[in-house]
């Protein structure tokens, strides 16, 4: 049976990670509504999808006035109105897929989780690494018990230097004011994968970390205020220069790339399209003059029930966008990584085994085909089922707390917090 969506939020998850499900399986998933703040993008994406007119809304708010639409509703706005959004379409009767993080605050996560339970409504979080390929291999391999059981894991978040410059100096998840702390907006999937990996509820965590780099006092001397106006003494060695990312670059750049992150930028993807974004938006500014005050580097230790500890680095300055994982166990240890896709097992005294995963799924833009597995999942469970999917709203919320206790540590200079105080 074909499930009906309505898609709250036509922005770059919305509108090219889980809205492609419904033209590959089109038995499988329908679109037959879409709120969207902007016109054009609003049009744009009711042609793409067949939407009819009355069914196109200029706001959230004007949708939920409705009577319900659809079997789900899609919740991709920004961070800071997931809470308003989640709740009103949980009171008019839909099931959700919310974009990660849940809500900002922690107030806002728990008042989302209340609604849920009170309405009865599935909600399934996207904590999407928990259905990719790559760590469900690591969860079946932990789960065997071939290597004893787990006492130590630790994951290393390698953000990239152009994504961290992209996504948290340039782009909507630079200020904490606006989105979130970084260790939510970018971490709460590491802090998810290590709280299912380890089988265990954490119970207090420290943490530190800073802006150490990207201001205005790292500033080189002859750098700019943006890349393209001429301004800029250092734009041919400078690795954050926007042309190269956006243009150039033989990974991100438009010349070659039309999805991520160039479809961030403008709905024209053209190379004159992007350029005149760079000219005159936000993503043209030089990353030591913008307005950003997320920390560009992380770590935080966790301990878990039964003795269990895990560690996550996370760090802007890496030459690649790419997760590593290693864990060590009672007898024996793993250790992986994203990009190459492989999975090393190691029993003590043993020959090491290698296992490769499929690499059908691109890990930079689908992390590692976790995005369209979960969607799968979604569409394959009956409604009265959707509760028990691995990422429902009651199991998220305990990552989520990792996370705010996290960052509370980090302000109070690295001191524990306990993760049952915040229940």
């Amino acid at each position: 049976m074909t499930k009906t969506v309505s898609l709250i939020g036509a922005g770059s998850r919305g509108r090219y990670t889980y809205s492609p499900y419904a033209k590959q399986h089109p038995d499988e998933m329908k679109i037959t509504a879409v709120a969207e703040l902007r016109p054009d993008v609003l049009a744009d994406y009711g042609e793409e999808y067949g939407i009819p007119e009355e069914r196109r809304f200029p706001s959230a708010e004007e949708f939920f006035r409705q009577d319900k639409m659809s079997d789900f509703a899609f919740i991709c706005t920004q961070d800071g109105q997931h809470k308003k959004h989640a709740i009103m379409a949980l009171e008019k009767g839909y099931d959700l897929l919310l974009e990660k993080p849940m809500a900002i605050s922690l107030e806002d996560c728990r008042a989302i989780t209340e609604k849920a339970n009170q309405t009865g409504r599935a909600v399934v979080v996207c904590h999407v690494l928990r259905y990719t390929p790559f760590y469900a291999k690591i969860k079946e391999v932990l789960e065997s018990g071939r290597i004893g059981s787990v006492v130590d894991l630790h994951q290393c978040e390698n953000v990239g230097y152009w994504h961290y410059a992209h996504s948290y100096i340039r782009g909507n998840w630079r200020k904490e004011s606006e989105s979130s702390p970084m260790i939510l907006a970018k971490c709460c999937h590491d802090l998810d994968i290590l709280y299912w990996l380890a089988g265990k509820k954490c119970r207090a965590v420290s943490s530190f970390g800073s802006l150490k780099y990207f201001n205005e006092k790292s500033a080189p001397e002859g750098a700019g205020k943006r890349c393209l106006d001429g301004s800029c003494r250092i734009k041919g060695e400078c690795p954050f220069d926007a042309e190269k990312i956006y243009i150039g670059s033989p990974v991100t750049g438009v010349r070659v790339n039309q999805s991520w992150p160039v479809n961030v930028l403008s709905l024209d993807l053209t190379e004159d399209g992007i350029r005149r974004a760079l000219e005159e938006g936000p993503y043209g500014r030089c990353v030591f003059a913008c307005d950003n005050d997320v920390v560009d580097h992380q770590i935080v230790n966790m301990d878990f029930e039964d003795g269990v500890t895990a560690s996550l680095t996370m760090c802007g300055f890496t030459s690649q966008v790419n997760r590593e994982i290693k864990v060590m166990c009672t007898g024996g240890e793993l250790t992986a990584d994203m990009v190459s896709g492989k999975i090393h097992v190691t029993p003590f005294g043993k020959e090491t085994e290698t296992i490769v995963i499929n690499d059908e799924y691109d890990a930079l833009n689908g992390h590692g085909g976790g995005d369209h597995m979960l969607v799968e999942e979604m569409m394959h469970t009956d409604m009265d089922k959707l509760s028990s999917m691995s990422t429902n709203i009651n199991d998220s919320l305990h990552s989520h707390l990792m996370a705010f206790a996290a960052e509370m540590s980090r302000k109070q200079g690295g001191k524990p917090v306990s993760i049952s105080s915040l229940y």
